[in-house]
């Protein structure tokens, strides 16, 4: 039994695992992302194994959709230098909504609500981009410190700022999934258990009132289904924007 709203965020150890102060077990965040991991590859696996179907099949035109929408996303965001990041941005969309969407089933473990997974996520995407753009330009890649046109004399003051903005960004991408998520299950498991205590204390008025918040709970769990696929899109269509900005240094 749940006696908190962030219980059910609590990391369970299923296979303990240490080296010294080095805690590397296998938990419940562990086997949740390997089961959406697992679930989308064997849906491939399934749909694909003989290249798929000419007429497809509803599962197979849903994957077809979702490959094509991050396909488009990759091509108006970077353009043509950007078709050779399409596998990396379309693994991270579908890692993410993945495990978004299987934390909104009841009894499973929402990995993306844990800032320790969203920010390893976001800071290695930044590491990555800013290589790319050390790859792309060299030293010339720290004129976008500098934006074109600006005075001489607040050049000391704007490159400090450019350089917390552009620094802020692997910290931002990681904490605003972190949030979104977190926040979402945390109100939807306030609501629900104040619905329930409603319904079980025995009196009618508290009972009939009870099915107001029991009505919010099932529209804001169709509300964070849209939270959980709106996060994964966020995420990979502000990291398209950060690899165009640094590719074409804007």
């Amino acid at each position: 039994m749940i006696f908190s709203p962030l219980e059910q965020f609590s990391l369970i150890t299923i296979i303990p695992f240490h080296i010294g102060n080095l805690y590397f077990s296998f938990t419940n965040s562990s086997l949740f992302m390997m089961i959406s991991v697992g679930t989308f590859l064997t849906l491939l696996f399934l749909l694909f194994d003989k290249g798929g179907r000419f007429i497809p099949t509803p599962w197979q035109s849903l994957i077809e959709m979702i490959y094509e929408f991050v396909q488009n996303l990759v091509q108006e965001q970077i353009g043509e230098k950007g078709r050779i990041y399409f596998p990396i941005m379309f693994t991270t969309f579908i890692f993410l909504i993945c495990n978004n969407l299987i934390g909104m089933i009841p009894y499973s473990f929402t990995t993306t609500s844990h800032l320790v997974v969203t920010f390893s996520l976001s800071i290695s995407t930044f590491i990555a981009v800013t290589i790319i753009g050390f790859q792309h330009h060299g030293l010339h890649f720290f004129s976008f410190l500098l934006p074109p046109g600006a005075p001489l004399l607040l050049a000391p003051f704007l490159v400090v700022i450019e350089l917390i903005s552009y620094s802020f960004r692997g910290i931002s991408l990681g904490v605003r999934l972190f949030a979104n998520m977190m926040a979402g299950h945390t109100l939807v498991k306030i609501l629900s258990g104040f619905a329930w205590t409603m319904m079980c204390s025995g009196n009618t008025a508290l009972v009939i009132a009870g099915f107001i918040p029991f009505f919010i709970v099932f529209a804001l769990t169709f509300l964070e289904i849209g939270v959980a696929c709106l996060q994964a899109y966020v995420f990979t269509i502000l990291t398209c924007i950060y690899l165009n900005d640094t590719i074409n240094l804007h």
